[in-house]
């Protein structure tokens, strides 16, 4: 195990460098200064080229990549000319609330998703079955934002049960940033009141980014778990009149999660770069809004930095979900130690 997790880490670093590479290259090709975008209109020529040569811009692109490539190496992103701080400052800020929704809204469409999932697919075609299958072609069917919009307008502003934007409060002084995830630094703190506002703030736009998962992954376990129960196996374990919970969470669930599993870890790390629209809803101040502004900016250091953050968070996403695959599944553990 130990050997394919290096093998896979090795693949990984390969894949990024190759992803760095063309990231590099189309945001270099993309039409546009970005000197003169930094300075705006009312900076004078000399201005610009100064810029110019000081991010290498005037060089070949073999040279462009070498700078960046070796200031990389040192954990030197450059600097950010969107919000004229150093990328990796940046990046510190925002990662952290954007790992907080998604890991929040992950636990939420985990839970939701399984149960839903497990109770459609042991009692198929009944009515709990038949309300989970409408109700997860409107989640898959409705877009995020949609969603979002709509809990803000009924949790927020009809029933008041929820705040409506931001991590905390506006008059409310965060605690000392040493995670960078509100929840953990409140805790840190010394401080359950900033914790409990915290989760508050959290819920609406965590189940925003859920709603779509759940009903997604809830599909995935029900088909799962249909088919398993139709096995040879299970079906001996019936006779012999093993009780149906014990059938359910020894013999069948776990088979029937490595599908869900997979596409579980491929929605976390779309997450990275797919919450800006819940975020803008929200007021979040996360790394995917920050990743949009870096874009329609053409900040290129910025712009390559995020890519890199998304490859990587997909190449440990990839990994952590094939081991946890190989865990579940014998048949996949037996064929890589035979290997």
């Amino acid at each position: 195990m130990a050997k394919y997790i290096a093998l896979r880490l090795g693949q990984s670093i390969f894949v990024l460098f190759g992803l760095s590479l063309l990231i590099f290259f189309i945001a270099r090709v993309v039409p546009g200064d970005p000197a003169r975008v930094a300075l705006g209109n009312l900076a004078t020529e000399e201005q610009v080229q100064k810029l110019r040569a000081e991010m290498h811009l005037d060089r070949p692109f073999a040279v462009q990549y070498y700078y960046w490539l070796k200031s990389m190496l040192r954990g030197d992103l450059g600097k950010s000319l969107y919000t004229q701080r150093p990328v990796t400052t940046d990046l510190r800020q925002y990662i952290p609330a954007t790992l907080e929704l998604i890991l929040f809204a992950t636990l939420i469409s985990l839970v939701f998703g399984q149960v839903t999932g497990v109770l459609a697919g042991y009692f198929r075609n009944s009515w709990f079955d038949n309300l989970s299958r409408l109700a997860s072609y409107l989640g898959v069917a409705t877009p995020s934002f949609v969603v979002a919009i709509l809990l803000l307008f009924i949790f927020s502003q009809l029933l008041k049960l929820a705040p409506s934007v931001g991590r905390l409060p506006l008059m409310v002084k965060a605690p000392p940033t040493v995670t960078g995830f509100m929840i953990i630094d409140s805790l840190l703190a010394g401080r359950p009141d900033l914790t409990l506002l915290a989760l508050k703030h959290l819920v609406l736009p965590a189940f925003s980014l859920a709603v779509i998962h759940i009903a997604q992954e809830g599909r995935i376990t029900r088909s799962s778990l249909i088919e398993n129960v139709q096995k040879d196996y299970i079906i001996a374990h019936e006779v012999h009149g093993i009780r149906p919970t014990k059938l359910v969470f020894k013999y069948l669930l776990k088979p029937s999660i490595i599908p869900t599993v997979t596409v579980m870890g491929l929605d976390f790390a779309f997450l990275m770069s797919n919450a800006f629209l819940v975020e803008l809803v929200f007021f979040w101040p996360g790394f995917a809004r920050y990743a949009v502004n870096a874009m329609l900016s053409k900040d290129l250091n910025a712009i390559v930095a995020v890519v890199l953050v998304i490859g990587v968070t997909f190449a440990l996403v990839n990994l952590v979900v094939d081991t946890i695959i190989t865990f579940l599944d014998p048949a996949i553990r037996i064929q890589r130690r035979g290997g």
